[in-house]
């Protein structure tokens, strides 16, 4: 037989991956942002038809860039559009929780305590009073049983703030900060630069890994590059070394 006719009815796609060696083959993981707990910023930019044209470009930039830092760490995003569930979870790679200001039911939160207990990754991001009181948003539910608190806001006013290079941060990059909620627990790693306060910090359990980055102040996950005449904030290096960690 004339091999050369065979391989040539093979498709593209499938001849590619008769040809990787083995082990090569993976599949992307999956980033899911909750988009259903009144999200102050984050929406999927196909469901905002008849919001501000100024919001759903902001949306559509900070899309941009979270598409950029998950690729760069091998993944792709989705949206968590109603109640949250375990088996929505089943095929999370990384939950991200920005912002929220309704609270998440008894059982949504089993199911994310239950997510990281066996494996999985968090990224949670809370702002202060003004955006969400704790009380709106019940986000300590889900951190409390993992040793991170969240408190009152800071009172620390001035902007910027940066991070402690180690096991997150590869170097110490400049990040967006401007006031905050106060956080507790963990190990921190980011921290302002009036008084060196962490609002960022993270956990590792010791059992099946599961993964827990949290953040008192939602700027740099917000691709928030420039602010208060700085214009050259770090949150794309920031953020993936954020999702590098988490995703590892």
């Amino acid at each position: 037989m004339n091999t050369s006719i065979l391989v040539n009815r093979i498709p593209a796609l499938l001849l590619i991956l008769l040809l990787l060696p083995a082990g090569v083959i993976r599949a992307q993981k999956r980033i899911l942002i909750d988009v259903s707990h009144g999200q102050k910023f984050w929406n999927d930019p196909a469901d905002m038809t008849g919001k501000d044209p100024k919001f759903i470009e902001r949306v559509k930039y900070m899309t941009n860039e979270i598409t950029k830092t998950a690729a760069s760490t091998d993944a792709g995003i989705g949206y968590i559009k109603s109640k949250l569930t375990a088996e929505q979870l089943k095929g999370c790679d990384l939950l991200f929780i920005h912002i929220p200001s309704t609270p998440y039911e008894a059982d949504e939160v089993a199911a994310i305590t239950g997510y990281v207990k066996n494996g999985g990754s968090l990224f949670l991001a809370v702002e202060v009073d003004f955006w969400a009181t704790l009380e709106q948003s019940n986000v300590n539910a889900i951190v409390a049983p993992f040793g991170i608190v969240y408190g009152q806001n800071s009172p620390d006013t001035l902007s910027g703030g940066y991070t402690k290079p180690g096991l997150i941060a590869e170097k110490k990059w400049n990040v967006t900060y401007h006031g905050a909620r106060q956080l507790t627990g963990g190990t921190p790693f980011c921290f302002n630069n009036q008084s060196s306060e962490p609002f960022g910090t993270y956990v590792k359990l010791p059992d099946k890994g599961g993964k827990i980055i949290a953040l008192g102040d939602g700027m740099a996950s917000l691709y928030m590059t420039s602010w208060k005449d700085v214009n050259d904030y770090q949150c794309q290096e920031f953020m993936h070394d954020v999702f590098a960690w988490l995703l590892e």
